[in-house]
């Protein structure tokens, strides 16, 4: 039976359990996206900590793909020597990191993208700050293009993988989903149509990277919105990916416009508000013959255990309560298998836009308070 402290590999990249850190924004970067040191501490400290595998927050492809302030960039080959630290500062703990890429699309702002977003149709939807331009032809060609370039420079940096984020709301995503994608081009309409530009993402970064190295995809087990992206048309997109190879699928659900279904739920506490994707990730499990990695409110030692060994799931992602606690994975190895101290309140993100880094903000607080009544 599988448990969590196994170790394996993906296409050839070995870890040493199958706990991994979740991308998420960490607003740890220069205002062009450049990678800062404190990002690097914050990669060193998840390695340093037991994370079988560490995923980056979502880095963009190309400018007018960013969305948050502090994001990072993958778009230039001028953050190269920031983005070798930040490998080599997890390869020195002994860790493994993988770099997401992304764009967001029509979930970006003009502010923040320098343009009229861009988005597969040009629709208004609750997920959208404002209406999006649609996407030429030659749009498509140049971002499909972007995404191989980027995979070509994390490569070069010395990552140990990529991931395509293909869900959360964000582009792939919006071609992926009938709500966002209205065209009536090769690129919409059927669900086979719907997958052809991550279907086209996924060919260039492979030819760039080589069969050698690993990629990865973030994939949406249904959107839970209504329109959006069904848990059948999922399993069709991890299907056609199982089919030319894809090397791990991360099983995540939900956009910005979900409500209390958001990829982020809020107040999961007790173990029957956890592991909140698990069921879709069954589906795709059923469906597929590559490893599967499933994400959303995992903190209890048992039911993570419990996914692995009994559900049949390959890897178990987190990323809140690694914000809490980077240490998680060796106090679990070391038998304290209590569970996460994380208590999902969100609060940890605002630090992120108004103080340069996202952290627990209830640990600061109860670490503020004992210094002050030893």
């Amino acid at each position: 039976m599988k448990t969590l402290f196994d170790r394996t590999t993906i296409n050839g990249m070995e870890l040493k359990n199958r706990l991994v850190r979740s991308a998420t924004w960490e607003g740890m970067c220069e205002a062009d996206g450049r990678p800062t040191d404190r990002l690097t501490g914050c990669y060193r400290d998840l390695a340093g900590g037991g994370v079988g595998l560490i995923i980056t927050g979502y880095a963009f492809v190309r400018p007018d793909g960013k969305q948050l302030p502090g994001k990072m960039g993958i778009h230039t080959d001028d953050f190269l020597p920031e983005m070798k630290s930040l490998t080599r500062a997890a390869h020195g703990e002994g860790g493994r990191i993988c770099i997401q890429l992304v764009h967001a699309g029509g979930q970006t702002d003009s502010a923040n993208a320098g343009r009229r977003p861009l988005a597969p149709s040009s629709v208004q939807v609750d997920q959208f700050p404002g209406i999006p331009q649609e996407m030429s032809g030659k749009d498509i060609k140049e971002l499909v293009q972007a995404f191989g370039d980027a995979a070509g420079r994390a490569k070069a940096a010395g990552f140990d993988a990529v991931q395509l984020h293909g869900a959360h709301g964000y582009l792939i995503n919006q071609f992926l989903s009938p709500l966002t994608n209205r065209r009536t081009d090769a690129y919409g309409g059927s669900a086979e149509n719907r997958c052809r530009f991550l279907m086209e993402v996924y060919r260039r970064v492979r030819e760039t990277a080589g069969r050698d190295f690993p990629v990865m995809v973030k994939l949406n087990g249904a959107d839970f919105v209504e329109g959006g992206l069904s848990a059948d048309d999922a399993v069709f997109a991890a299907r056609v990916l199982d089919g030319e190879g894809i090397d791990a699928i991360e099983v995540s659900g939900g956009t910005s416009a979900s409500g209390d279904k958001s990829p982020v739920r809020t107040k999961i506490d007790g173990p029957g508000k956890e592991a909140y994707n698990l069921d879709l990730a069954r589906k795709i499990r059923a469906a597929v013959k590559c490893p599967v990695m499933v994400v959303g409110g995992f903190r209890s030692y048992d039911i993570a255990e419990d996914a692995v060994g009994r559900d049949g799931m390959d890897y178990i992602s987190m990323a809140r309560p690694f914000i809490r606690e980077p240490n998680l994975v060796r106090r679990w190895r070391e038998g304290d298998t209590s569970r996460a101290k994380c208590i999902s309140c969100n609060k940890c993100f605002r630090p992120g836009l108004k103080e340069g880094g996202i952290y627990c903000v209830v640990e600061a607080k109860e670490r503020k308070k004992a210094e002050k009544d030893p």
